[in-house]
């Protein structure tokens, strides 16, 4: 989400959603009556593309063939539409200072981004990158994604909420839950064949979430990719699916580097 000093009176409890998914990531994933069993999956770098170091990634989108980015930081967001084979820049739209910038979705022609706590989120034009409208969120704003007709955000909490791309009014939410455990942090999302992918804040994972029950199918172990980082901020944070070729690509906030990767069991 955001860095270590703006959120040093969380810390205890990442500790404890990291203790907590370790133990179900290595142990024997002991089924409660409420959830089913997940599959914990590894990886496979398939290419390496260069990454802007300096960008603190926060959404990560593939449409068209084009790879669009949404950074954070207060002075330092927007929203970037980026070469995927050199890693140059193409387009940016700037937000203004007081915003701290946080996920992408794009859906009919629109972006839609997040902002962390001013509780507003943004619609752009996605050739002109001009701003539409704005639209109100409460609480705060972290991860977004769609299905293809709804919204699909997390705020910091175990729940998704799920919103008309209309309206951009709130019709449901659903608990995130593996074995029965909330899990909290939900970070950047992305709708993959019927799931919800989510990175967890702070740690090197991806939950594979089923949107319907908020049940997680799936934990993708991310453990050793990208391993020249340079301080704590720079996490695991940034999926893309190109829905036309079925790639996946992830990285991470100050990452170097852009990996696409194949999931493996």
């Amino acid at each position: 989400m955001t860095t270590i000093p703006e959120k040093l009176n969380t810390m205890a409890k990442i500790s404890l959603l990291a203790s907590c998914l370790l133990s179900l990531v290595t142990l024997s994933f002991p089924t409660l009556a409420a959830d089913e069993p997940f599959k914990v999956y590894g990886y496979e770098i398939v290419k390496t593309y260069p990454h802007d170091d300096n960008a603190f990634t926060q959404g990560l989108v593939i449409d068209g063939g084009k790879l669009y980015e949404s950074t954070g930081r207060n002075g330092q967001s927007g929203i970037r539409l980026v070469d995927l084979e050199s890693g140059d820049l193409l387009e940016r739209k700037n937000l203004a200072s007081r915003f701290f910038g946080e996920g992408i979705t794009i859906l009919n022609d629109k972006i839609y981004q997040l902002t962390w706590q001013a509780q507003l989120g943004f619609v752009y034009d996605l050739d002109t990158f001009v701003q539409e409208k704005s639209f109100y969120v409460p609480g705060e704003g972290w991860g977004i994604t769609d299905d293809g007709e709804q919204l699909i955000m997390s705020d910091g909490t175990p729940e998704l909420r799920f919103l008309d791309p209309e309206t951009l009014q709130e019709t449901h939410r659903v608990q995130v839950t593996a074995n029965g455990t909330p899990i909290t942090y939900l970070n950047e999302l992305e709708y993959i064949n019927g799931e919800v992918w989510a990175n967890v804040w702070y740690q090197d994972i991806i939950v594979r979430i089923d949107p319907a029950t908020g049940n997680v199918t799936g934990v993708v172990n991310l453990m050793g990719l990208h391993p020249e980082r340079r301080t704590r901020d720079e996490v695991l944070n940034g999926i893309a699916w190109d829905e036309a070729t079925g790639k996946i690509y992830v990285t991470g906030k100050l990452w170097s580097a852009l990996y696409e990767i194949t999931v493996t069991e």
